[in-house]
């Protein structure tokens, strides 16, 4: 799975900024929902080969007591527990306080790996003044720039070193003939321990508990109808035969880590409740990701006609992204639909590491320019020569031809609907990469 560091440190010492130099970009997943607060902010990253998960938090008091300071602080414990690696910052402009001895005492006694990142410390390298924050005791001081970016590849080498990068898979085929690793993600309560006690409750079904990480995200391999698959739930899957009230705290980081590990994602939707602002957060990192996802609506049999065309159609304005996914109507509780569902995670691994032959994906091309030709850009109109296959899971098109950078992101969605219809893909997104040939005589 992937490493996560969280970021803490008081208020105004630069975390949101280290943040966004670590995963590279502003746009970091927000969950706003009941206990999780505005102010925690999770983000991908990587370096080199290296992916992990950064979690940006508010300012933190750990003796705080009363009002919002205490829930923020409640808020940043969270994070630590569920972090790999834990980045205290501090500001070297500004100095030592009580408040960061207060932290420090708190760290140490959480046990987790700590790293002390000394921002605003462009030009101090070798500083005196940063001798003062060996007063922690927690370790050698990293002194970095979070707006300048000085120091920042270091700290991520030193936080990131006992994690080594994600082996590449030696064989497509090989990966193709593993287990099916299926996440089941969801809001809590929408019925993922009812679904997955049931699927372990099924007689064709053998089953056997394995020992979870530290976040407790446990994986349960089982095999149904001669296919082997590797469950990995994110809502802490208990013994077999112990049903459970889905009471759990929803973890953002173990549903990103699911999802990142998956080959499959089934995202359960809670027919009572409709579609919310964290399902589309989530079926947007599944999209992101590139896994293939099927959208399972649970608790189906308990609204009425009215209520699931509502339903339908909130579900296609709100996950409209989300078309290529299959939708399945089941009841966990009642054991209703569950063949069909496990037909579409079927379907949708299929589709992922589906092989597409270039000589097929060459004529499609062709004989969609001939139904519909690329726009005209100028006095020259982009040309498709040939595509082939440039990956798997999710399924990956590349196009070779000539000004084919003009080719527009409609027309792209033009020649994937060609191609899904033809080799029948569902359930999994497909990318499609427009690689124009250089011009000889341009430098002439």
């Amino acid at each position: 799975m992937k490493p996560v560091i969280a970021l803490v440190g008081r208020p105004n010492v630069g975390k949101s900024t280290l943040f966004n130099r670590f995963t590279k970009s502003r746009d970091a997943i927000v969950a706003d929902f009941s206990g999780l607060t505005r102010d925690r902010h999770y983000g991908d990253g990587r370096l080199g080969r290296r992916d992990f998960i950064a979690i940006d938090t508010g300012g933190f008091e750990p003796t705080a007591e009363t009002g919002i300071v205490k829930e923020m602080a409640k808020q940043t414990r969270q994070a630590v527990a569920e972090a790999d690696v834990v980045i205290f910052v501090v500001d070297a402009r500004a100095g030592l306080s009580a408040q960061d001895h207060d932290i420090a005492r708190f760290l140490r006694s959480s046990g987790k790996k700590t790293l002390l990142a000394v921002n605003k410390a462009e030009g101090m390298v070798d500083a005196p003044q940063l001798a003062e924050f060996h007063e922690l005791a927690m370790g050698e001081p990293h002194p970095v720039s979070a707006a300048h970016g000085q120091g920042v590849r270091s700290l991520l080498e030193a936080a990131l070193e006992d994690f080594g990068g994600e082996e590449e898979e030696a064989d497509e085929t090989a990966e193709e003939e593993r287990a099916i690793r299926l996440a089941v993600a969801g809001r809590p309560n929408v019925g993922k321990s009812t679904l997955i006690n049931t699927w372990l409750g099924e007689e064709r079904l053998v089953a056997f508990d394995m020992p979870g990480t530290t976040r407790d995200a446990i994986s349960v391999p089982f095999e149904r109808a001669g296919q082997k698959f590797e469950l990995i739930d994110t809502a802490g899957l208990r013994r077999k035969g112990r049903v459970f009230e889905a009471i759990e705290k929803f973890s953002v980081v173990k549903t990103l880590q699911a999802i990142a590990d998956a080959n499959v994602v089934l995202l359960l939707l809670d027919a009572t409740q409709g579609v919310s602002d964290q399902d589309a957060h989530i079926a947007g990192y599944i999209l992101e990701s590139g896994r293939a996802v099927v959208l399972a609506v649970n608790k189906w049999d308990a609204i009425d006609s009215y209520q699931r065309e509502m339903l339908l159609r909130s579900i296609e304005a709100r996950l409209s992204f989300l078309k290529f996914a299959p939708i399945v109507h089941i009841s966990a509780l009642k054991r209703q639909g569950l063949g069909p569902l496990w037909k579409a995670l079927a379907d949708a691994h299929a589709s992922a590491f589906k092989k597409l032959s270039t000589p097929v994906l060459t004529r499609l091309i062709h004989d969609a320019a001939e139904h519909q030709a690329p726009k005209r850009v100028g006095a020259f109109r982009p040309k498709m020569r040939y595509a082939h296959q440039g990956g798997m899971n999710p399924p990956i098109v590349v196009v070779h031809g000539n000004s084919l950078e003009h080719i527009s992101d409609s027309y792209k969605r033009y020649l994937e609907g060609r191609i899904r219809a033809h080799y029948g893909l569902t359930g999994t997104p497909m990318r499609i990469e427009m690689r124009s040939s250089s011009n000889p005589f341009d430098e002439r």
